[in-house]
């Protein structure tokens, strides 16, 4: 008898350890059992009892198990314990920061004086600084924000999913008012060579009405989205109208937004922090946090789910990076011929080009550049190496090119560091990636990834539950180059432009 407690406890502490390794809940794990096989799958008060040595799992539970973890089915049932497992979870942000040093050099009272003068002098407006630090501020938090979870919950009720009547149904509890306008795409003039197909989506009038463009029923994701994240600033935000509207293509200010403005106004930062909170809060609301993370497990994180719930594939592939238990994510969304729209670095990723210029030569092996100027609307996984003077890092990437509400061709990415899942694992990361690179050194930056990384990232792969990493090591891997390396010509800001206050005056005179 006491001999049968000690293997259940043993066996139960050791699933517990692989379990919390890898970030994942009892619910989990009960999820990803089932998906192995729904015969043999327990429940998670039953696997609750396992871990804690009250039960003992069938053979066929115990290979489930195994297989989930990639371990060998007689690891569990001796009674060694692995030695401290590597926590893949970073206790900062990613992204390194610098000392601010000396000190009373950074004082508010002079940061205050400074920036301002700072942007003006390096042509930076106002908006484009405040996206840097919702970014730092987003990548510090790990992309998580439970206060914007719990408002979205509180409307939403975690229905999973959403339609678009549920949609107008909580519009209409809320007493918020519809009004629909009528506006076609215009173009506008991004640099001296090229121009960009523009369109107002939709707008918020305090203290209760949300203009959404007709154009909008032809696209019923995009119209989810947009009335969700409208509907979040009417509940973050007591629909007090000060945030600037949903915009397709060009700039999206409503006010004078260029290089040469001699101050930052304050606005600036106000609208995009908010602009920042009802993006999170439509993607909560739409696909809220646990029965979205079942979702993705029970479909091994392909965005074609995008299609099946009638949403955005770029709301698909952001929401992943905050809801995932693995939080090593980036996620880029591109637009030709070098402009980053919005940029997550959870694993730290240096950007292949700056979301501030526009470069016409950034690194061609990024796929998220690669893409822009391929004819295929295939999404498309890729292994790669990053060499940088801080050492060599193993990035798996999935990316699709779509087209906007305006119709212009962009490329949206998401993608894992694979280094810290390695380690996790108990692999020799700095050797499989030195492999690699190897392989790909010296023949054009691209090579056969060597057997045995391979068969690593294959492991990894299905303990991530991320089915296209696993597709990526069916291709060559490629070596990219981070920013500011000889692989990036020099680059020059581009002109913006004030847009839009007219216009949006002339909708509210037309609409309906």
């Amino acid at each position: 008898m006491r001999s049968i407690q000690r293997k259940s406890h043993f066996l139960g502490t050791k699933i517990k350890s692989l379990r919390k390794r890898n970030n994942l809940t009892l619910e989990d794990l009960s999820i990803r059992c089932i998906q192995m096989n729904p015969e043999s799958a327990p429940s998670i008060s039953y696997l609750s009892m396992i871990e804690n040595g009250k039960r003992v799992p069938s053979e066929d539970l115990v290979e489930v198990i195994a297989t989930i973890f990639q371990k060998q089915k007689k690891w569990f049932f001796d009674e060694s314990l692995d030695a401290k497992a590597i926590d893949p979870t970073p206790e900062t942000s990613a992204v390194k920061g610098m000392p601010l040093e000396p000190g009373f050099l950074f004082s508010d009272q002079l940061l205050q004086s400074a920036i301002p003068e700072m942007l003006s002098q390096t042509g930076t407006t106002g908006r484009q600084f405040a996206h840097i630090l919702i970014r730092a501020h987003q990548e510090s938090n790990q992309n998580r924000y439970p206060d914007i979870e719990r408002a979205a919950d509180s409307v939403g009720l975690k229905r999973f999913p959403l339609t678009l009547q549920d949609l107008m149904d909580i519009t209409k509890r809320l007493g918020i008012k519809i009004k629909w306008f009528e506006s076609e795409t215009s173009r506008e003039n991004i640099t001296t060579s090229r121009t960009l197909k523009t369109v107002v989506r939709s707008f918020f009038d305090t203290p209760n009405i949300i203009y959404l463009n007709n154009l909008l029923k032809k696209i019923p994701a995009r119209l989810k989205y947009d009335l969700a994240n409208q509907i979040g600033h009417f509940i973050l935000h007591v629909g007090d109208g000060a945030r600037g509207p949903q915009v397709s293509g060009g700039k999206a200010s409503v006010r004078r937004d260029h290089i040469g403005a001699p101050n930052m106004d304050a606005k600036d930062i106000l609208f995009a922090w908010r602009d920042f909170e009802c993006s999170y809060f439509a993607a909560a609301l739409l696909c809220p946090k646990t029965p979205f993370r079942q979702f993705l497990a029970k479909n091994s994180y392909s965005i074609d789910i995008a299609n099946k719930l009638e949403l955005t594939t770029a709301l698909i592939m952001r929401r992943m990076t905050s809801v995932s238990p693995y939080p090593h994510w980036h996620y880029f969304d591109a637009y030709p011929p070098g402009n980053l729209r919005a940029v997550y670095r959870g694993n730290g990723i240096p950007i292949p080009w700056g979301n501030m210029t526009s470069l016409n030569e950034p690194c061609e092996h990024w796929a998220v550049f690669r893409m822009l100027y391929i004819d295929d609307k295939k999404p498309s996984s890729q292994i790669s190496i990053l060499n940088s003077d801080e050492g060599r890092k193993l990035y798996s990437c999935h990316s699709i090119r779509r087209r906007d509400a305006a119709g212009n061709w962009h490329v949206i990415c998401a993608g894992l560091d694979l280094k810290p899942a390695l380690l996790a694992q108990g692999y020799d990361a700095e050797t499989t990636i030195n492999e690699i690179f190897d392989s790909c050194n010296g023949i054009g930056g691209s090579g056969k990834i060597p057997e045995q990384a391979k068969l690593q990232i294959r492991s990894v792969s299905k303990i991530l539950n991320v089915g296209w990493v696993s597709d990526g090591t069916e291709r060559d891997a490629t070596v990219i180059c981070p920013r500011g390396t000889c692989c990036f010509p020099s680059a020059s800001i581009e002109d913006e432009k004030p847009k839009l206050k007219k216009e949006l005056d002339k909708i509210r005179m037309s609409a309906q």
